[in-house]
């Protein structure tokens, strides 16, 4: 019988704190639904589900989810991370910074076809003399949809105003 080293046989067990901070983000935003949901004023009537039923069941539901994730933390049966790569991220999250601070400026084509150059770089398309023009046509599309057909209204710039 071959007896295997101890630090093998008995996997050591540390709390994941990252699932901690999550279970309380969790507890965090079901606290802010059931309190608002207790709020609001029940309907006397017929139906005994009024306008805070939903929003009660989706807090309990957080709760219960915030509970999982806790016990999981404990146990430790998540499963082994991957390094979490910071060039892909600066890209996405600059993507958006400059989406916003666009979008009243140059109108919504061209910020969110900057995010979506910016996205697309952090996925590894680097070349964003192709993606940004792409990106560009396909929100002025989204634009179009949205404010010729559904009536909606988005800012526009100058590329939207050729079309108003």
């Amino acid at each position: 019988m071959s007896q295997e080293p101890l630090n093998t046989q008995a996997k050591e067990r540390r709390p994941e704190w990252a699932a901690f901070g999550i279970a309380a983000i969790l507890v965090a935003i079901a606290a802010v639904i059931l309190l608002d949901a207790s709020r609001l004023r029940e309907v006397s009537g017929y139906s005994p589900v009024g306008p805070g039923t939903v929003p009660m069941a989706i807090g309990v539901i957080l709760l219960l989810l915030a509970a999982w994730t806790v016990i999981a933390a404990i146990r430790g049966d998540f499963p082994e991370r991957e390094r979490q790569e910071l060039p892909p991220v600066i890209w996405i999250v600059g993507g958006l910074a400059a989406q916003m601070l666009l979008l009243n400026i140059a109108g919504f084509s061209i910020a969110t076809g900057v995010l979506f150059a910016a996205t697309a770089a952090g996925f590894g398309k680097r070349r964003l003399w192709v993606s940004l023009p792409v990106g560009i046509v396909l929100c002025l599309v989204v634009w179009l949809i949205f404010a010729g057909l559904l009536q909606l209204s988005l800012p526009a710039g100058p590329i939207e105003r050729l079309f108003q």
